[in-house]
C-alpha cells in the first residue's frame, strides 16, 4: 500500500507551484475560451495569517494540493484543490478536502466557501458528497458564468 502524507507547504515552493502549473494546463484545456490572450503563468499568493496550503504526497511524490484562504474572521475559501490528472479517482481529493475542513475548524472558521468550474462535474459531485451546498457565485466569481460555488457551515459539524 502506498503511503499518503498531507503536509503544510509554502505556496510559493517548488511542489506547490509544480501542481499549480499542472492545474493551469488542465484549466486551459477545459476552458480555452477563458484563456484567450493570457500568457501570464498562474502563481500562488503568500500565506495569509490564517491561511493554509497543503500538498498530498504519495510515496514522497507531490500529487494533490489545496488551500484555505481567510475571507473574514468567520469565513474562509477553499482554493487550489487539485489532483494530478494521472492520479485521480484514488481518494486524494477527498483526503485533501477532509484535511482542509479539519484545519479550518481548528482555525475557528464557521463557514467555508469554494468555487469550481461548470465543466468539472466530478469536483461538483465530490463537494456535494461532502456536505457542501450550492450557493450563488460570490466575490470575484459573481459575474462569471462558468463559476459554480458551494458553502459548508462548520458550526453544524461541531
Amino acid at each position: 500500500m502506498k503511503k499518503l502524507v498531507i503536509r503544510d507547504v509554502d505556496p510559493q515552493g517548488a511542489d506547490a507551484l509544480s501542481l499549480l502549473n499542472e492545474a493551469s494546463v488542465d484549466a486551459r484545456a477545459l476552458y480555452p475560451e477563458l484563456f484567450v490572450g493570457v500568457t501570464k503563468s498562474a502563481t500562488n499568493e503568500p500565506l495569509s495569517e490564517r491561511g493554509i496550503y497543503v500538498v498530498a504526497y504519495v510515496d514522497a511524490c507531490p500529487l494533490a494540493c489545496g488551500a484555505v484562504r481567510q475571507l473574514s474572521l468567520t469565513d474562509a475559501e477553499l482554493r487550489r484543490i487539485y489532483v494530478h490528472r494521472e492520479h485521480r479517482r484514488q481518494g486524494l481529493a477527498g483526503a485533501v478536502l477532509l484535511h482542509l475542513v479539519g484545519e479550518a475548524k481548528r482555525l475557528g472558521y464557521i463557514r467555508l466557501v469554494l468555487e469550481t468550474g461548470n465543466k468539472q462535474l466530478p469536483a461538483m459531485l465530490l463537494y456535494e458528497s461532502m456536505e457542501f451546498k450550492r450557493i450563488p457565485p460570490f466575490g470575484e466569481y459573481a459575474n462569471d458564468p462558468s463559476s459554480v460555488c458551494y458553502e459548508r457551515l462548520l458550526e453544524a459539524d461541531a
